[in-house]
């Protein structure tokens, strides 16, 4: 079984001969990290002229593959092999090693070698960097060895594969839409929630006023303008990215700083269990409660402990996460090209309140309709999470020679 190094079958982060021809004026596709995926979630309607692109973004043109190179996306195995780009090219995310494949490989099957498992834990294995900032670098992808059969057998590989992702796909779509539509469930559900008209049961007035956030938040921690020291492990550094979905998730983007520094870095407050963190930038309007005290804050976020004597912190938790909270956050935001919201106008937001028993009753309520979607999405997160094991497990068997396609063809005919 022949291996041969990559570097010798593509080029790794060529020039673009497109790119460089293109008048200024020019339109082309621009592709920023979350529009790269090896499946339908590949985004290429994003459009920029050539003068706005014209340094300080990755260049590339139809034909080339896209790789990933930061954590946590380049181990997602979200390469794709890049097409119908707006007058054949594009710029974006610098986080992107661009292969262009030579005559001796088939595009297809030099993109499926870099979604295989060999490729991706051995990568993994050489990134550098500190931790939530690792880079896989262009040497190991140069450099790296696989098994490429001669030009037909490849061309087989990856009709076969094509025919297998096309099902999975599909099977992926579907169980995505049903997600979906539990989000949207979930915000219909806050909807009704905060919704003066709504009445629970007969016993409850259903009155509502609202009040303007800072009347309801005892006090506010906000880190903005400073950035701390950054370390390899200590205590986990919750930053933008870390927030999503309501909820506080590490491996998003793992960064630390050291035990040491804890305390002068968070001398502006500390977090305590239940308090509300809200994203003020990039993304705007994320939202999550503290579960764990052993956190630090990063810029772009904001912690908000609640006025008890006033409000319950789990009601301004899911009064921001809510459909009319949202929209009053994004009314006051500014920007053109990242959407944010200045701390006066974030302590202006107004909130709906309800008398103690009426908000008590509300949360009961919304806590069990959460609490049933959320049983109901963990099945379909279980059915996805073992058809992205399947993918790579078939993609790598199949690059690695370890199945016959041609018998496999013959069977699933």
């Amino acid at each position: 079984m022949t291996r041969i190094r990559l570097r010798h079958v593509a080029q790794v982060n060529p020039s673009c001969p497109i790119f460089n021809k293109l008048p200024l004026e020019s339109e082309l596709t621009f592709l920023p990290m979350e529009a790269v995926w090896a499946d339908a979630r590949l985004d290429i309607s994003r459009v920029k002229t050539k003068s706005d692109v014209v340094s300080g973004y990755t260049r590339f043109q139809d034909g080339d593959i896209l790789l990933p190179k930061i954590t946590p996306t380049f181990e997602a195995g979200r390469s794709v092999l890049i097409s119908g780009l707006r007058n054949g090219t594009g710029a974006g995310t610098t986080e992107i090693h661009v292969l262009r494949p030579t005559r001796e490989i088939d595009p297809r099957f030099l993109a499926y070698i870099t979604r295989s498992q060999p490729f991706l834990k051995l990568g993994e294995a050489e990134m550098y960097g500190v931790a939530g900032q690792k880079r896989v670098p262009d040497n190991f992808v140069r450099d790296f060895e696989a098994y490429i059969p001669a030009i037909e057998e490849q061309r087989r590989v990856a009709d076969f594969l094509d025919e297998a992702m096309a099902g999975s796909d599909k099977l992926t779509s579907m169980l995505n839409a049903a997600l979906r539509l539990l989000d949207e469930r979930d915000l219909a559900s806050m909807a009704s929630a905060f919704d003066g008209t709504f009445r629970l049961s007969n016993h409850l007035s259903g009155e509502s006023w609202s009040l303007p956030l800072r009347r309801v938040v005892a006090r506010w921690v906000d880190y903005r303008g400073a950035t701390p020291a950054k370390t390899p492990f200590g205590i986990p550094l919750v930053t933008a990215k870390n927030i999503k979905g309501g909820g506080i998730d590490l491996a998003l983007a793992p960064e630390f700083i050291a035990e040491g520094d804890f305390d002068e870095w968070m001398r502006r407050g500390l977090p305590e269990v239940g308090d509300v963190l809200l994203t003020t930038e990039a993304p705007l309007g994320e939202v999550a409660r503290i579960a764990d005290p052993n956190i630090a804050l990063a810029q772009r976020v904001i912690l908000m402990k609640a006025n008890h004597s006033m409000v319950d912190p789990e009601w301004i938790y899911w009064y921001l996460r809510s459909p009319v909270g949202q929209r009053e956050l994004f009314a006051r935001a500014t920007g053109s090209t990242a959407l944010g919201i200045k701390a006066d106008r974030l302590r202006s937001v107004p909130i709906q309140l309800f008398n103690r028993g009426d908000m008590t009753a509300r949360l009961l309520w919304l806590s069990a309709r959460i609490g049933e979607t959320r049983q109901l999405r963990a099945p379909i997160k279980g059915q996805l999470a073992l058809l992205s094991e399947r993918r790579q497990a078939l993609i790598t068997a199949a690059v690695t020679g370890q199945v016959d396609v041609t018998t496999a063809q013959r069977v699933r005919a």
